[in-house]
Formats: C-alpha cells, structure tokens, sequence
C-alpha cells in the first residue's frame, strides 16, 4: 500500500470518525432543534477538507453507488468501506465513554420495518444520486465548489424529514456504528438498515447513467442536449423529493421544517439543473415560458408540467403511506381567508420565480451559487407566509396535498388546489413580466461582428 493508497483510507477513516461522533454528541445531548444541521454541516466541511484526498464517500452507500458507476475502482470501494465502517464504530465507542450514555438503533415508536425501508431507501437514494451528480458526472466533476453544500444539505432534507421515523442514517458506517455501540441494548438493525442504504446506492447509479446517458460513453462531456426522456425522470425526481419532504415535515412536526424543505429543492437543482434547468414548478416552467428567449419551449414545458404535478401527488401517497395515512388540508391558515392566502402566494411565488430567471436562464447566470439562491427562496416564504397560506409557492405540492387529502377521506377541499395553482401561476406571470421590464438586454439581439479589412496603405 503506497503513501497515496494509505493516505486516502486515513482521510476516509476520520471523516466518517467525525460525522458519527457529531451523531452521537447531538442524540446524546437532546439538541432538537438543531442537531440535523450540525451533523450536516461536520458532513459539509469534512468533504470540503477531504474531497482532495479521497473523494471524501464517508459511507459504505456512496461508495457503492461511485463503484456501481464506475467512478471508483472495486478494490478502493472495499478498502473505502472497511475505513468507513471502522470509523463508525470508533466513533460510537468514544461518543459511549465520553458521555457515559448510548442510543439503540431502530425504528422510532409507532414506525415499522416497511416505513424504515422507506425512508432510508429514499434520502440514501438521494444522497449517493447527488454525490453522482455534483461530484462525480462529466459536466461538474473538478469544476465547481458547490458539491459540499449541495451533498451536506442532503442531511438537512432528509434528517428533518424522515428522522422521525428511522433514525435517518442513510449511511450503514452510521448505521452500524450507533448499533455497536448499544449493543448491550439490542443488535441487528444495523444488518437491515444496511441492506436498504445498499439497494438505494444501486438504484442510485442506475439512474443516474439514465439522466446523464453520456457517462455510458468515451466522449469526455455532453455531445447535445439531454434526450427529453431524461430531462422529465429528472423533473419528476426533483419535484418528488420536494413534495415528499414537505409532507414528512409537516406530519412528522419537524422542528425545521421550512429548512429542510429548502434544502431538499437546493440540492436537486444542484444536481439536475443541468439536466432540465431543475425547474421542478409548473409556475417555475410558466414564468420561463413566458419570458421567452427560446429557453424552454411550450411542448417540453407542457411535458414538464404534467410531469411534476404527477410527481406530487405520487410524492404525497408516498409521505401518506411513510406517516400510517395522515395527510394534511391545503387551505389558508387559522385566521386567515383567501385574500391573504391569494397574495401570500402570488408573491412570493413571484419572487421564487423571478429569482430562478434572473439565476439560472440570462446570459451571464451564475455558475455556482444559482441552487442556493434559488432555494433561498423557500426559505424565505415559507417563514413569511406559511401561516398565512401554508407556503406551497408551487402547483405540484399543491396539487399532491390537496388529492392525497381528499383521497384519505379528508375535508372536500380537493377544488383549493385548483385555487392555489391559480394564483401561482400569476405569480409565474408576473415574474416573467417583471423579468422583461428589469432585463432588456437579455432580449437583445447580439451583433455580428464585421471582418476587419486593411486600410490601404498611404501614398
């Protein structure tokens, strides 16, 4: 083993060392509010530190996602999660002694084998597709700084999400590091947590060649555009992952839910928007039609459109079948009536799409930090007005709420996503109106410059 090889196993050791200690510390030490952060920002940081020496997996899953992809060699995938595993065990060790105190690994109260599958399929799912994607795919490997936010951020959508109802490992070097530790307590889910981590790396990979077919080929990029085919699995995949973590927040009583949900959006555009422009938002799809400039045409946008509400409402059954058949009413909140709600949401829905225009489709958008402006958005109206209309800023949650409520014999208020969507999409509207008046140039055609010719010479 050379200083090279030696080095690698060293940094993959002490990165997953750090992230399950950060688990243990925060579970032990009852930080509610604030513990799925933590653990993503010591997930953050130690792939910023460590990306440069081993590619920073820190997880037996993402390992086996990059080998299934053929971004890691097979022999480096088992030495890769020998470290990892080791490292979640040390950790779970030093975390017992130093606090005196351990957790079991399991299920939560209420919650069974199906509905841990689920959600350790699921965000595990999402976490090895977006290190495939920002990390490790021919169009951004080596050429962005994003990857550690869009990767760590993955903790936030899923921990605040699904935590509730797994414990939210997404990791089998975090699985069964908690479950060595308190195996005075019980030991064997860590086996199946593991079996689920490993089936979602696999699919994973699988799907992620399909959204970017060229990394099937030799060609070192892109050769065109991705097949239309593509662009709709990643519009579905991206509109599903934030309807089912707005769901899962909601009924779970997450403790930052606006949060998680943001980040949910923020990575998947990270990931795919250089797939489909991530839109993930008929209004979103809307208001870039409208702003015209060819960046989206009318048929893939009505494709995309149709794709996305089917997203949510195949999202919402999800989040309804993960929490035992609760759903929740889409309607304006206590206190407030439609006016409120109808202004709530067109603004702010607005303002969402306003930002991914002028972000993600002028000439010069940003390359780096358009996710995080764009899921800033989120953020910012949810806390605003979630009291006031309950935020969704999107037909696709909208619509996934709305039927699933209505399908689970809740009030009959199937017709307020209809409403909802209305106002919306004058939200898109106006952002594409607002886009044209503040962005003239963008519509500007660009002058061909004319071939120099010599000046004759003087006499």
């Amino acid at each position: 083993m050379g200083e090279e090889g030696a080095a690698k196993y060293v940094a993959e050791f002490v990165g997953t060392f750090m992230l399950v200690l950060t688990v243990g510390c925060n579970v032990l030490t009852g930080s509610p509010t604030w513990a799925v952060t933590s653990i993503a920002c010591t997930l953050m940081v130690s792939i910023y530190a460590l990306g440069g020496v081993s590619g920073a997996n820190f997880n037996p899953a993402v390992s086996v996602a990059l080998c299934v992809a053929k971004k890691l060699p097979p022999k480096d995938c088992g030495i890769y999660c020998a470290a990892q595993v080791a490292g979640g065990i040390a950790a779970g060790l030093v975390y017992g002694v130093a606090l005196g105190n351990v957790f079991n690994l399991a299920p939560a109260a209420g919650f069974g084998a199906a509905h841990a599958a689920a959600a350790e399929v699921i965000y595990t799912f999402m976490l090895c597709f977006v290190v495939l994607n920002v990390a490790c795919s021919k169009v951004h490997a080596g050429k962005n700084e994003f990857y550690g936010l869009a990767i760590g951020f993955v903790v936030i959508a899923g921990g605040y999400g699904a935590g509730h109802i797994s414990g939210g490992c997404f990791n089998p070097a975090v699985a069964i590091g908690i479950d060595a530790s308190s195996a005075s307590l019980g030991f064997g889910w860590c086996v199946v947590y593991t079996v689920f981590e490993l089936i979602a790396a696999v699919l994973a990979a699988v799907v992620f060649k399909f959204v970017r077919p060229e990394e099937g080929t030799d060609s070192e990029g892109p050769t065109g555009p991705p097949p239309l085919s593509a662009k709709l699995v990643s519009e579905f995949l991206g509109t599903f992952m934030l309807v089912l973590t707005v769901g899962l927040n909601v009924l779970g009583g997450s403790k930052a839910p606006v949060w998680s949900i943001a980040a949910s959006l923020m990575c998947m555009i990270f990931a795919l928007g250089t797939v489909s422009g991530a839109h993930f938002n008929p209004a979103v799809t809307f208001a870039i039609i409208a702003s015209g400039r060819g960046k989206c045409s009318p048929q893939d946008g009505c494709a995309y459109i149709c794709v996305q509400i089917i997203a949510g409402i195949c999202a919402a059954f999800t989040y309804s079948a993960m929490e035992n058949g609760k759903t929740f009413p889409l309607a304006p909140g206590k206190g407030f009536g439609w006016a409120e709600a109808g202004i709530g949401e067109i603004l702010f829905t607005f303002m969402l799409a306003f930002v991914v225009l002028s972000c993600a489709t002028t000439k010069n958008s940003l390359s780096q930090y358009f996710g995080f402006a764009i899921g800033s958005c989120v953020t910012a109206g949810g806390f605003a007005i979630g009291a006031v209309s309950g935020g969704s800023l999107n037909p696709a949650v909208s619509f996934g709420i709305a039927v699933s409520h209505a399908f689970k014999g809740g009030d009959d208020l199937v017709m307020n996503c209809v409403i909802y969507s209305v106002f919306e999409l004058i939200g898109g509207g106006l952002a594409a109106a607002i886009f044209m008046a503040t962005r003239p140039d963008e519509y500007m055609k660009e002058e061909k410059e004319e071939p120099m010719t010599a000046e004759p010479m003087p006499a």
